[in-house]
Protein backbone atom coordinates (compact mmCIF):
# COMPACT_ATOMS: atom_id res chain seq x y z
CA UNK A 1 0.00 0.00 0.00
CA UNK A 2 1.25 3.18 -0.77
CA UNK A 3 2.35 5.63 1.91
CA UNK A 4 -0.45 8.45 0.19
CA UNK A 5 -3.43 5.76 1.26
CA UNK A 6 -2.11 5.00 4.50
CA UNK A 7 -4.20 6.64 7.60
CA UNK A 8 -1.99 8.85 9.61
CA UNK A 9 -1.99 7.92 13.43
CA UNK A 10 -1.32 9.79 16.67
CA UNK A 11 -0.49 7.74 19.34
CA UNK A 12 -1.42 9.57 22.67
CA UNK A 13 -0.64 7.88 26.61
CA UNK A 14 -1.88 9.52 29.71
CA UNK A 15 -0.67 8.78 33.06
CA UNK A 16 0.86 9.51 36.14
CA UNK A 17 4.89 9.00 35.01
CA UNK A 18 6.34 8.99 38.81
CA UNK A 19 8.42 8.66 37.69
CA UNK A 20 8.99 7.70 33.49
CA UNK A 21 10.24 4.38 32.67
CA UNK A 22 11.87 3.19 30.19
CA UNK A 23 8.68 0.53 29.98
CA UNK A 24 6.87 3.66 29.03
CA UNK A 25 8.47 4.45 26.26
CA UNK A 26 8.79 1.06 24.92
CA UNK A 27 5.42 1.30 24.63
CA UNK A 28 5.22 3.91 21.93
CA UNK A 29 7.88 1.88 19.90
CA UNK A 30 5.48 -1.81 19.80
CA UNK A 31 2.45 0.06 19.04
CA UNK A 32 4.02 1.71 16.42
CA UNK A 33 5.53 -1.47 14.38
CA UNK A 34 2.01 -3.11 15.57
CA UNK A 35 -0.15 -0.56 14.16
CA UNK A 36 2.46 0.26 11.18
CA UNK A 37 2.51 -3.66 10.50
CA UNK A 38 -1.19 -3.84 9.47
CA UNK A 39 -0.55 -2.28 6.48
CA UNK A 40 -3.18 0.20 6.94
CA UNK A 41 -1.47 2.91 9.47
CA UNK A 42 1.80 5.60 9.74
CA UNK A 43 2.43 6.40 13.08
CA UNK A 44 3.84 10.60 12.52
CA UNK A 45 3.82 11.24 16.49
CA UNK A 46 3.41 10.23 20.02
CA UNK A 47 2.59 12.30 22.57
CA UNK A 48 2.91 11.91 26.54
CA UNK A 49 0.76 13.74 28.84
CA UNK A 50 1.46 13.72 32.48
CA UNK A 51 -1.68 13.72 35.01
CA UNK A 52 -1.70 16.66 36.63
CA UNK A 53 -1.35 17.28 40.97
CA UNK A 54 -4.84 17.28 41.50
CA UNK A 55 -5.34 14.02 40.89
CA UNK A 56 -4.37 12.99 44.21
CA UNK A 57 -2.91 9.54 43.47
CA UNK A 58 -0.55 8.06 46.72
CA UNK A 59 3.20 9.05 46.30
CA UNK A 60 2.27 11.41 43.44
CA UNK A 61 5.53 13.70 43.22
CA UNK A 62 5.13 17.56 41.68
CA UNK A 63 3.84 17.50 38.05
CA UNK A 64 6.76 20.06 37.13
CA UNK A 65 9.38 17.19 38.01
CA UNK A 66 6.98 14.31 36.57
CA UNK A 67 7.13 16.58 32.82
CA UNK A 68 10.80 17.71 33.05
CA UNK A 69 11.44 13.98 33.47
CA UNK A 70 9.64 13.08 30.94
CA UNK A 71 11.44 15.76 28.57
CA UNK A 72 14.93 14.58 29.86
CA UNK A 73 13.36 10.33 28.90
CA UNK A 74 12.39 11.71 25.35
CA UNK A 75 14.92 14.41 24.16
CA UNK A 76 16.64 11.94 21.97
CA UNK A 77 13.34 11.10 20.06
CA UNK A 78 12.22 11.85 16.87
CA UNK A 79 8.25 11.33 16.78
CA UNK A 80 7.82 11.22 20.84
CA UNK A 81 7.29 14.93 22.66
CA UNK A 82 5.82 16.00 25.90
CA UNK A 83 2.92 17.86 26.66
CA UNK A 84 1.84 19.84 29.94
CA UNK A 85 -1.80 20.95 28.92
CA UNK A 86 -2.98 18.33 31.53
CA UNK A 87 -0.95 19.02 33.80
CA UNK A 88 -0.75 22.66 34.78
CA UNK A 89 -4.51 22.31 35.03
CA UNK A 90 -5.42 23.48 38.75
CA UNK A 91 -7.99 20.00 39.04
CA UNK A 92 -7.35 16.88 37.53
CA UNK A 93 -9.11 16.20 33.79
CA UNK A 94 -10.99 13.17 33.13
CA UNK A 95 -9.62 11.39 30.43
CA UNK A 96 -11.70 11.26 27.95
CA UNK A 97 -11.47 15.32 28.08
CA UNK A 98 -7.48 15.01 27.98
CA UNK A 99 -8.38 13.27 24.39
CA UNK A 100 -10.73 15.35 23.13
CA UNK A 101 -8.74 18.51 23.50
CA UNK A 102 -5.49 16.95 21.82
CA UNK A 103 -7.47 16.02 19.06
CA UNK A 104 -9.01 19.29 18.57
CA UNK A 105 -5.51 20.68 18.53
CA UNK A 106 -4.38 18.13 15.90
CA UNK A 107 -7.38 19.88 13.97
CA UNK A 108 -6.26 22.94 14.64
CA UNK A 109 -3.23 22.35 13.22
CA UNK A 110 -4.66 20.84 10.20
CA UNK A 111 -6.68 23.89 9.56
CA UNK A 112 -3.88 26.46 9.98
CA UNK A 113 -2.10 24.52 6.73
CA UNK A 114 -5.45 25.43 4.68
CA UNK A 115 -5.13 28.71 2.32
CA UNK A 116 -9.01 29.74 2.23
CA UNK A 117 -10.10 30.64 5.68
CA UNK A 118 -13.66 29.49 4.31
CA UNK A 119 -12.65 26.25 3.93
CA UNK A 120 -11.39 26.45 7.72
CA UNK A 121 -13.99 27.64 8.90
CA UNK A 122 -16.33 24.76 7.27
CA UNK A 123 -14.11 22.01 8.59
CA UNK A 124 -14.48 23.73 11.87
CA UNK A 125 -18.27 23.35 11.77
CA UNK A 126 -18.77 20.37 10.17
CA UNK A 127 -16.73 18.88 13.44
CA UNK A 128 -18.91 20.98 15.70
CA UNK A 129 -22.24 19.83 14.45
CA UNK A 130 -21.27 15.84 14.41
CA UNK A 131 -19.12 15.83 17.42
CA UNK A 132 -19.99 12.26 18.41
CA UNK A 133 -20.53 9.98 15.08
CA UNK A 134 -18.05 7.08 16.13
CA UNK A 135 -15.11 5.76 15.05
CA UNK A 136 -15.22 7.24 11.32
CA UNK A 137 -15.25 10.77 12.40
CA UNK A 138 -11.75 10.31 13.72
CA UNK A 139 -10.79 8.82 10.43
CA UNK A 140 -10.96 12.03 8.29
CA UNK A 141 -8.69 12.34 5.52
CA UNK A 142 -6.95 15.64 6.27
CA UNK A 143 -6.83 15.11 9.71
CA UNK A 144 -4.10 12.29 11.66
CA UNK A 145 -6.38 9.47 13.35
CA UNK A 146 -5.86 10.06 17.70
CA UNK A 147 -5.44 7.03 19.60
CA UNK A 148 -5.36 6.57 23.29
CA UNK A 149 -1.55 4.14 24.11
CA UNK A 150 -2.38 2.43 27.58
CA UNK A 151 -1.33 -0.56 29.41
CA UNK A 152 -3.67 -3.65 30.20
CA UNK A 153 -3.84 -2.74 33.53
CA UNK A 154 -5.36 0.76 32.49
CA UNK A 155 -7.99 -1.02 29.95
CA UNK A 156 -8.92 -3.77 33.02
CA UNK A 157 -9.45 -0.26 35.10
CA UNK A 158 -12.54 0.17 33.21
CA UNK A 159 -14.35 -2.03 35.56
CA UNK A 160 -13.63 -0.30 38.53
CA UNK A 161 -16.45 1.52 40.15
CA UNK A 162 -16.66 4.66 40.10
CA UNK A 163 -13.46 5.36 38.31
CA UNK A 164 -14.72 5.71 35.11
CA UNK A 165 -17.70 7.24 33.85
CA UNK A 166 -19.00 5.11 31.05
CA UNK A 167 -20.08 7.65 28.53
CA UNK A 168 -15.95 8.52 28.86
CA UNK A 169 -15.18 5.05 28.01
CA UNK A 170 -17.55 4.92 25.11
CA UNK A 171 -16.30 8.21 23.69
CA UNK A 172 -12.16 6.82 24.22
CA UNK A 173 -12.60 3.66 22.47
CA UNK A 174 -15.77 4.00 20.44
CA UNK A 175 -14.84 7.66 18.91
CA UNK A 176 -10.57 7.72 19.06
CA UNK A 177 -9.45 4.21 19.42
CA UNK A 178 -7.38 2.35 21.81
CA UNK A 179 -3.95 0.64 21.55
CA UNK A 180 -3.48 -1.91 24.07
CA UNK A 181 0.03 -3.13 25.59
CA UNK A 182 -0.47 -6.38 27.15
CA UNK A 183 1.86 -7.26 30.27
CA UNK A 184 2.23 -10.59 32.09
CA UNK A 185 -0.72 -11.76 33.66
CA UNK A 186 -3.38 -10.12 31.28
CA UNK A 187 -5.87 -11.12 29.36
CA UNK A 188 -6.56 -8.09 27.47
CA UNK A 189 -8.65 -10.28 24.96
CA UNK A 190 -10.57 -11.87 28.03
CA UNK A 191 -11.70 -8.16 29.67
CA UNK A 192 -12.70 -7.06 26.49
CA UNK A 193 -15.40 -10.39 26.06
CA UNK A 194 -16.48 -9.86 29.10
CA UNK A 195 -17.35 -6.36 28.34
CA UNK A 196 -20.81 -5.65 26.03
CA UNK A 197 -19.71 -2.20 25.65
CA UNK A 198 -16.08 -2.93 24.83
CA UNK A 199 -17.08 -6.00 22.66
CA UNK A 200 -19.45 -3.77 20.91
CA UNK A 201 -15.99 -1.66 19.47
CA UNK A 202 -13.85 -4.19 19.69
CA UNK A 203 -12.62 -3.38 15.99
CA UNK A 204 -11.00 -0.06 17.76
CA UNK A 205 -9.04 -1.72 20.36
CA UNK A 206 -5.81 -3.03 19.34
CA UNK A 207 -3.85 -5.38 21.51
CA UNK A 208 -0.27 -5.81 21.24
CA UNK A 209 1.78 -8.55 22.94
CA UNK A 210 4.99 -7.95 24.40
CA UNK A 211 6.99 -11.18 23.33
CA UNK A 212 9.68 -9.91 25.17
CA UNK A 213 8.32 -9.13 28.79
CA UNK A 214 8.95 -6.37 30.67
CA UNK A 215 7.70 -5.95 33.87
CA UNK A 216 8.99 -2.58 34.89
CA UNK A 217 6.68 -0.80 37.41
CA UNK A 218 6.83 3.09 38.46
CA UNK A 219 5.64 1.88 41.66
CA UNK A 220 8.46 -0.70 41.50
CA UNK A 221 11.24 2.13 41.08
CA UNK A 222 10.11 4.45 43.79
CA UNK A 223 10.44 1.51 46.64
CA UNK A 224 13.84 0.67 45.18
CA UNK A 225 14.98 4.98 45.28
CA UNK A 226 14.08 5.45 48.75
CA UNK A 227 15.68 1.94 49.68
CA UNK A 228 18.37 3.37 48.09
CA UNK A 229 18.63 1.14 45.81
CA UNK A 230 20.45 1.33 42.12
CA UNK A 231 17.51 1.87 39.41
CA UNK A 232 20.09 2.06 36.39
CA UNK A 233 18.45 0.28 33.08
CA UNK A 234 14.96 0.79 34.44
CA UNK A 235 15.16 4.20 33.49
CA UNK A 236 17.02 6.31 30.94
CA UNK A 237 20.04 7.69 32.55
CA UNK A 238 18.74 11.32 32.29
CA UNK A 239 16.11 10.51 34.60
CA UNK A 240 18.01 8.58 36.99
CA UNK A 241 20.32 11.53 37.42
CA UNK A 242 17.56 14.01 37.63
CA UNK A 243 15.65 12.24 40.77
CA UNK A 244 19.46 11.87 42.40
CA UNK A 245 20.31 16.07 41.87
CA UNK A 246 16.81 16.70 43.26
CA UNK A 247 16.52 13.83 46.07
CA UNK A 248 12.83 12.64 44.93
CA UNK A 249 10.78 9.75 45.92
CA UNK A 250 11.94 9.19 49.49
CA UNK A 251 9.88 7.31 52.30
CA UNK A 252 8.66 10.61 52.98
CA UNK A 253 7.10 11.68 49.25
CA UNK A 254 5.28 8.44 49.37
CA UNK A 255 3.18 9.01 51.56
CA UNK A 256 1.99 12.36 50.01
CA UNK A 257 -1.94 12.21 49.42
CA UNK A 258 -1.86 9.20 51.67
CA UNK A 259 -5.41 10.16 53.32
CA UNK A 260 -6.53 11.72 50.52
CA UNK A 261 -9.38 9.89 48.64
CA UNK A 262 -8.48 9.59 44.54
CA UNK A 263 -10.29 12.70 42.30
CA UNK A 264 -12.33 10.58 40.33
CA UNK A 265 -13.19 8.76 43.07
CA UNK A 266 -14.39 12.33 44.68
CA UNK A 267 -15.89 13.60 41.65
CA UNK A 268 -18.14 10.66 40.63
CA UNK A 269 -19.73 9.49 44.47
CA UNK A 270 -18.99 12.71 45.90
CA UNK A 271 -16.88 11.50 48.64
CA UNK A 272 -14.62 13.64 50.68
CA UNK A 273 -11.50 13.59 52.16
CA UNK A 274 -12.77 15.52 55.77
Amino acid sequence: MEGSNLTRVVLLACGSFNPITNLHLRMFELARDHLEDTGQYRVVKGIISAVGDGYKKKGLIEASHRLEMARLATENSDWITVDSWESLQPEWVETAKVVRHHYEELLSAEQNNDDVDTVKYAKKRRIQENYFEGASQNKRRDCPHLMLLCGADVLESFGIPNLWKQDDITEIVGRYGLVCISRSGSDPHKFIHQSDMLWKYRKNIHVVHEWVTNDISATHVRRALRRGRSVRYLLPDSVVHYIQEHNLYSAESEQKNAEVILAPLQRYTGASSS
